[in-house]
């Protein structure tokens, strides 16, 4: 996202010696490399603005998600596509019903994803620097995105938890802080991370996929690495979709830890609460087979798209937007 070529290698310095000289400056050609150099407070607001956005805008395919991925759906929760699940939903169990759950996505997505940004692009940097002198390292990507992960997930594993319990059909939850209690009353405050290797486990591979598909994107659509909002908004579809599809078999077990199916498990005569991600998998394949963890495939990738397009759109509107506040400031002071 912050790569060197042709045009875009102007350094901080010779942005602030061409302010000093003519009181300008090309933040278009500037921005992607000027990062590095710009406070860990710029990362962290256009991330935690670009996450919150990102989980809310789509979220009501989410929750059609979450429900379609039960592995023994009540009969009235058996839905054919996410189009007939979300005009059922609202029919029949009123319009707000598919936002349940909303609140304590967004309490957790802010910081998660702030965390997230700021984490990537400072150990991308630093990695890109080791292994290729400050160029493009699609191992540098990987990495730093999935480092970035670790932080991300461990601030929303518990939100997860909550949010697909009341996404549920018929959840017994009246609300966040009801949830929040009677799962911690019930089960432990254990029960808000039973899923985090899971996650995890989902997560890096996924977040891997996902930023290096962007920057392979990046490169033939954004070369020069200006700010480019159309060449944002497809490569991060791109990487949503693809990285959406190959991961899903996870985001099914990882679904199966936080809502501990009631139905599914008694079937299966598990006592207790089902924990660990052999268990989960060992439990869909003997409810499912193989398809069953392609459950939601489609509403998992219908909400990626756009929200993931979403979301890098937004911080590289927020990163050149707060980049050329920051270079306006430092112009301003350099002149004086």
């Amino acid at each position: 996202m912050e790569l060197s070529s042709d045009r875009g290698v102007a350094t901080l310095e010779m942005s602030q010696a061409k302010s000093k000289n003519d009181d300008t400056f090309d933040v278009d050609g500037d921005y992607e490399s000027l990062p590095p150099d710009v406070s860990v407070a710029t990362h962290m607001t256009a991330g935690a603005v670009a996450g919150i956005l990102e989980h809310t805008v789509m979220y009501p395919v989410d929750s059609v998600k979450t429900r379609m991925q039960s592995l023994q759906p009540d009969p009235n929760a058996q839905y054919k596509g996410v189009y007939e699940a979300l005009k059922r939903i609202i029919r029949t169990e009123g319009i707000f019903r598919p936002l349940r759950g909303l609140n304590i996505t967004m309490l957790g997505a802010g910081p998660a994803h702030a965390l997230y940004f700021a984490c990537y692009e400072r150990a991308k940097r630093s990695l890109s620097d080791v292994i290729q002198n400050g160029g493009n390292s699609h191992i540098a990507n990987g990495v730093a995105g999935s480092v970035a992960t670790v932080l991300h997930d461990a601030i929303m594993n518990p939100a997860e938890v909550v949010k697909q319990r009341m996404q549920m059909y018929n959840s017994p939850y009246k609300g966040l802080w009801d949830c929040v209690q009677t799962v911690t009353r019930t089960e432990g405050a254990g029960a808000f991370y039973r899923s985090y290797s899971t996650q995890l486990t989902m997560n890096i591979p996924f977040q891997a996929v996902h930023f290096i598909t962007y920057e392979l994107m990046q490169e033939q659509l954004n070369p020069h690495r200006h700010y480019n909002p159309g060449s944002h908004i497809l490569s991060g579809a791109a990487a949503g979709a693809i990285s959406a599809a190959v991961t899903t078999p996870l985001d099914v077990c990882k679904t199966l830890l936080n809502t501990q199916e009631n139905v599914a498990l008694h079937s299966m005569n598990i006592s207790g609460h089902l924990s660990g991600m052999v268990n989960a998998f060992r439990t869909v394949y003997r409810l499912g087979g193989l398809a069953a963890f392609f459950k939601g495939v489609q509403a998992r990738v219908i909400y990626q798209m756009p929200s993931t397009a979403i979301a890098w759109s937004v911080y590289e509107f927020f990163k050149y937007f707060l980049t050329k506040q920051q270079l306006e400031q430092e112009a301003g002071s350099g002149s004086v």
